[in-house]
């Protein structure tokens, strides 16, 4: 069997001197500065215990938090036709396929050849050698003695995991965004129909100032000042309309619909609030806020790629191998053995003048690892922020509700008590329209109130991480 042998070894003369320039690459550092976290958010009444971390709203299904069915049915068709969410879910499939890849980063390359080989020699004259035909199977083979090909691996995984987090992230402010439209219009379907019943009531009114002026009661001022309040009522519906419209179009557009009508079955004052929530401690944020947990993995990433860009220092070690039929012929290439030949082959190679782009690099990459330490923090300070607020707003939005449906009591109350006494002869119309007027105020600024009560409920499960279970 006829076979050829050839082994070199290139080994770099200052491979020690390189270790001392990387040595710091070598071993994995924990976080420099690790984000604090208080015990509790403000605003929270207390301490929730870590045994009921079941009940934290984070961890409740949107379809437990919001108990809605129409709303379910929207969120529904969002998270399946939402373009943005398509797109970051196109990013995890494009991610995957680069790890998929780094995962063979350790195996051998494989290529398959076939040459025909012509040569030529001058020598006072020029001369033909002869031909030779050659079919060969190569293999190539990094070993991975500095962890280089492993970090690499290691960086693509935290990116994959950083895009599956960051799907979550949008699959959340999706399920509040489509929350928060969804109580907008009921907001508006309230302010509608408040309108049009006092739309109703001025016309009313307007009636009886009309037979009082024909009685000789009132002037025609009062006649028209009640004209002009009819009007101002009756211009405020188009525009409560329009919005209507608009609200149903931008629900549509986060459904991936054409715009269209958009269902429900529930008015503003009948949707269930849930006000006994749960957000746990702080500290399981890390665990459950997807942004946050992006950020952690973009943390672990940047080591990865302090490892790697300081394992370029070191020697590299590359074995070869090669083997196929030789022939001068192509038809002897199955006259075996004496066709066959093999070709083995190491080569260490050490860089040692790289116009300083290698050490540039490793300086790059630690810097890098910097930044997103300081970005982790900065979302870890910005969702407890988040948190806080939420609750706060919760906390005042209730309170400022429980006054304003107080006050609409009382001056629907005042309505009536004025209309009767219109009709007696004992108010004067411009009574009447005054606290009409007041009347209509109170019923739009509770029903706004209202939708910032579910709104910041909404905005409170999406804070703590909820929306993507």
């Amino acid at each position: 069997m006829k076979k050829k042998t050839n082994i070199f070894l290139l080994t770099g003369i200052f491979s020690v001197a390189s270790l001392g320039m990387a040595g710091c690459s070598g071993s994995r550092e924990s976080m420099k500065h690790e984000p604090t976290v208080p015990a509790a958010y403000r605003g929270t009444p207390q301490v929730v215990p870590v045994a009921a971390e079941r009940s934290v709203t984070a961890k409740l299904p949107y379809k437990s938090f919001f108990t809605d069915s129409a709303l379910q049915a929207l969120i529904d068709t969002s998270l399946v036709n939402n373009l943005d969410l398509q797109v970051a879910v196109k990013n995890i499939d494009f991610a995957q396929q680069a790890l998929n890849a780094a995962k063979l980063g350790t195996l051998p390359a494989v290529t398959a050849g076939i040459q025909d080989i012509r040569s030529y020699s001058s020598d006072n004259g020029v001369k033909k050698t002869p031909q030779e035909y050659i079919a060969s199977l190569s293999a190539s083979w990094e070993l991975d003695i500095w962890g280089k090909i492993r970090s690499k691996s290691e960086s693509l995984l935290a990116s994959s995991l950083k895009t599956q987090e960051v799907a979550k992230a949008v699959r959340t402010r999706l399920v509040a965004d489509v929350a928060t439209g969804y109580y907008n219009l009921l907001m508006l379907d309230e302010q509608l129909a408040v309108s049009r019943k006092n739309l109703a009531l001025a016309d009313t009114t307007l009636k009886m100032i009309q037979l009082q002026y024909a009685a000789g009661l009132v002037n025609g001022l009062a006649i028209k000042q009640q004209e002009a309040v009819r009007e101002s009522v009756a211009g405020s519906i188009p525009l409560l309309e329009q919005n209507i419209a608009l609200q149903e179009n931008a629900l549509s557009a986060l459904c991936g619909k054409m715009p269209g009508p958009i269902f429900r079955n529930h008015t503003l004052f009948n949707a269930k609030v849930t006000d006994n929530v749960s957000v746990g401690v702080p500290a399981l944020m890390l665990q459950n806020r997807p942004d946050v947990r992006a950020a952690e993995l973009v943390v672990r990433g940047a080591y990865a790629d302090v490892d790697e860009a300081g394992a370029t220092f070191y020697p590299s070690l590359v074995v070869t191998a090669q083997g196929g039929v030789s022939a001068l012929k192509s038809s002897d290439w199955f006259s075996v053995p004496g066709s066959l030949f093999g070709v083995l082959q190491g080569s260490l190679l050490q860089p040692l003048f790289q116009r300083g782009q290698l050490n540039a690099n490793y300086e790059q990459s630690k810097i890098k690892q910097e930044q997103a330490e300081l970005a982790f923090r900065q979302s870890v300070l910005k969702a407890v922020a988040e948190v806080s607020d939420a609750l706060v707003r919760l906390e005042k939005v209730k309170a400022q509700e429980n006054l304003a449906e107080e006050r609409v009591a009382t001056l629907q109350k005042a309505v009536d008590h004025a209309g009767m006494l219109f009709q007696g002869g004992m108010a004067t119309y411009l009574e009447v329209i005054v606290v009409q007027g007041n009347a209509l105020v109170a019923e739009l600024v509770l029903a706004d109130l209202r939708r910032q009560h579910l709104v910041s409920m909404a905005e409170l499960y999406r804070a703590v991480g909820g929306g993507w279970l």
